[in-house]
This record gives structure tokens, sequence and C-alpha cells, in this order.
């Protein structure tokens, strides 16, 4: 009987703690903190992707402190994260990749030309199947650069602030042309 109890008061505690530890997002859990180096960042805010009334997937942003400020996350040599957690079948490799081609254009005012290397050196990180549930982690570290991970695997690792800049910009900058309004509050913490 004790031995039940004792079992049962491990087991509320766990799912308490993971509750505690979540913010749940579109169906999806967003860890409330993320190690990245020898930094321990927070959840500034997470967001839904939708296309065609489908959640696509649920993107956090996550800083040394939390800001609304995107123009200062963009430009800060400041160790920063982004998890992505994908949610639909909908999205594939080729249609993420086209996102993240017209968001650079955006970021960038239209001239990608000197990232393009670093640009297409990121894009390895999404090539292959999308599965439903898998999660890529874009991490910057100060000083070292951007990198990328898919399900906890280092798949490639790109430097520069200039490269970290363009590419965060594609979820939080704001300008007309940004196709997810939502998102971008929802990462800057302003939903």
């Amino acid at each position: 009987m004790y031995k039940k109890i004792g079992w049962l008061m491990l087991v509320s505690f766990f799912i308490f703690s993971f509750s505690v530890d979540a913010k749940t997002v579109g169906g999806v859990d967003m860890e409330e903190t993320l190690n990245a180096g020898d930094s321990v960042l927070v959840l500034n805010g997470a967001g839904i992707r939708e296309k065609f009334f489908t959640n696509i997937y649920v993107a956090g942003l996550y800083l040394t402190a939390k800001s609304s400020d995107y123009k200062q996350i963009m430009a800060q040599d400041e160790t920063m994260a982004m998890r992505i957690k994908i949610t639909s079948r909908l999205i594939t490799a080729e249609r993420f990749k086209e996102a993240c081609e017209e968001g650079f254009e955006r970021t960038t005012n239209g001239n990608t030309k000197p990232l393009r290397s670093k640009i297409n050196l990121a894009y390895t990180a999404f090539e292959g199947k999308f599965n439903v549930g898998d999660t890529f982690d874009i991490i910057y570290i100060k000083g070292s650069g951007t990198s990328f991970y898919k399900n906890g695997k280092l798949i490639t690792k790109v430097d520069g602030l200039d490269f970290k800049a363009a590419l965060f910009g594609i979820w939080i900058i704001d300008k007309p042309s940004h196709k997810n309004e939502n998102l971008r509050k929802g990462m800057l913490g302003l939903n």
C-alpha cells in the first residue's frame, strides 16, 4: 500500500515538474529554458507557423534576457537560440528552404549575395525528409557562430554575426512582407 502511494507521489512530482518547465503553444510543449554553450537561455516567446489554416510548426526564441526589440535581438552578439518543432506533414525541406529564402530577401533588403555561401551551408541542415515531431535547434554562441541541430544531432555550423542577424531576422523582423505576424509576435513575446 505504501509502495503504491510512494509511486503515485513520485509520478505526480514528475508530471508537475514537467508542466512547470514547459509552455504549451499550439498543443506543443516548448521548454522554458535551453542550454547553449555556457549559457542557460530563457524562452522569450513562441508562436505557430500556419499555412492553409494548418499548424505547420511551432517555433520558440530563447535569449539570455527577455526582449521584444527585434532590432536589438538581431544585432547583438549574444548567445541565443531558436527551437522549431514540426507539427505537420505539409512542411517539406523544399518548402522550408523556399520560405527561408524569402526571409533572407527581407532581412538583407534583397542583397543576399554577400551571405550566399553561408546561406547555402545553412540549408544543408534542412535536407532530407521532415517528419512530424522533428525538432530543429538553431543555436548562436557569442563569438563562435550558429550551429544547426536536427533531433539533437549537429548538422552544420555557420560563422558570422552578419549571418546570425539575417537568419534570426527571418522570424522576427517587422516588415510588411512578413507572412506570419502571429508567429513573429509570439516569438517576441508580444501575444
